[in-house]
């Protein structure tokens, strides 16, 4: 049964929430599910904006259906050609054969890889700029490449100040119901998921989002609609100053994440005399985290938003002990950088892997390590307490520097 929500009295809200998905894109776990949205405009003319993935294509095409009223579709937007969002476009096409196709050249042509159709007959390519009027509402196309596939674009509806953003701005989970972001608990509720998506799916493309920021903001926005989560209409403003601060490498808190890897708990405790030294020293909200334990989409999302970071890691095999190496590649892949970091070591014969990852961080930029790395030889002894009593220190100063 079909289940329309309206976003104006033009505008609706017709895709679907996944609550049995387990891992979005088959890597990140989502426990509150995915909502893929997609959104039909009422008008002259009738638009189609993106489609929704197939786990949720039963939903999609009777809310489809039902919103058309016996009506023609005439338009469909591409935004973004990634299956969650596009999936079920073949269906589509097929069962509205006159419905024109509208998006960017890269979108065109990517049609044809994900689907045996040939839409060059029935497809508007549009780039920059261009606008499409479909008798109320007038629709201009903003390109915005690498945001983050390289087809991507984004329309704004200049009638009703709409920002239709594709996977700009959207968030894991399922919606419940309350469609906008000020029916919910955002900040408490959606915020870590927000986070997680951003910097795990977006997070490597902070130049290509600041791009397409600086088009937004010459934008008047009244409601916000992207293809995963809530849908914003007011307090924008804050909701695009975290995308602010993600798309720079700057850090939301000034406070210490420590990320341990520990085979027997030595490195651990370690670990945990440090964050007891920065609570002593008035450091709030340390968190502490065990890679081997903690998804690293977490851990990612973790360091995106602490200002001071820790890696205590043991020594495994002459390296760096497996998932913490893990974790570190995965920074450097999705671009972090403007940290201060500390780093503790440990190894019962040979302990490396303090250099090791120092060697690593370094190939990331604006990175500073701090000197007077901890270096343990399988435990914890009183010279090594007082070496994290020190680096607590360090960390505690230029924690105060920064806040100064």
């Amino acid at each position: 049964m079909y289940c329309v929500r309206s976003i104006t009295p033009d505008i609706l809200l017709i895709g679907g929430s996944d609550r049995r998905l387990s891992l979005f894109e088959n890597v990140f776990p989502v426990p509150r599910g995915a909502s893929y949205n997609a959104y039909l405009v009422l008008d002259e003319k009738t638009v189609l904006l993106d489609t929704a993935d197939s786990a949720v294509g039963s939903h999609f095409y009777e809310n489809l259906e039902h919103a058309l009223q016996g009506r023609p579709l005439d338009y469909v937007v591409v935004n973004h050609m990634e299956p969650d969002h596009c999936s079920t476009l073949g269906a589509v096409l097929r069962t509205y054969p006159n419905a024109q196709v509208v998006a960017s050249a890269k979108a065109i042509a990517m049609i044809g890889q994900f689907f045996d159709a040939d839409v060059s007959s029935r497809c508007m390519t549009v780039k920059e700029g261009d606008t499409l009027s479909t008798g109320r509402h007038t629709f201009t196309f903003v390109m915005a490449p690498m945001v983050h596939w390289p087809e991507v674009m984004v329309t704004y509806d200049t009638t009703e100040k709409v920002l239709f953003s594709a996977d700009a701005f959207g968030t894991f989970g399922a919606l419940n119901g309350n469609i906008f972001a000020d029916e919910v608990n955002f900040e408490t509720e959606w915020l870590p998921d927000a986070r997680r998506y951003y910097t795990n799916i977006v997070g490597k493309y902070g130049a290509q989002v600041q791009t397409l920021l600086k088009k937004a903001a010459a934008l008047d926005i009244r409601y916000l609609c992207p293809l995963h989560g809530p849908i914003w209409r007011e307090n924008i403003g804050w909701f695009v100053e975290k995308y602010q601060r993600w798309s720079t490498y700057t850090p939301e808190e000034k406070t210490v994440a420590i990320f341990c890897g520990s085979i027997y708990g030595n490195t651990e405790n370690a670990a945990e005399i440090l964050a007891a030294c920065l609570a002593d020293k008035g450091v709030r909200d340390v968190r502490l985290y065990d890679v081997s334990h903690t998804h690293v989409s977490e851990l990612v999302a973790e360091a995106f938003r602490c200002s001071h970071l820790v890696f205590a890691s043991a020594t495994y095999n002459g390296e760096i002990y497996t998932p913490m190496d893990n974790f570190l590649r995965d920074l450097k892949s999705h671009g972090l950088r403007n940290r201060t970091v500390g780093l503790i070591e440990n190894g019962t014969w040979a302990a490396v892997s303090g250099k090791q990852m120092a060697e690593l961080l370094g190939t990331m930029k604006d990175m500073t390590i701090l000197e007077g790395t901890v270096s343990l030889k399988s435990s914890v002894k009183e010279a090594q307490r007082q070496g994290l009593e020190a680096l607590a220190d360090v960390l505690a100063a230029s924690l105060s520097k920064e806040e100064a």
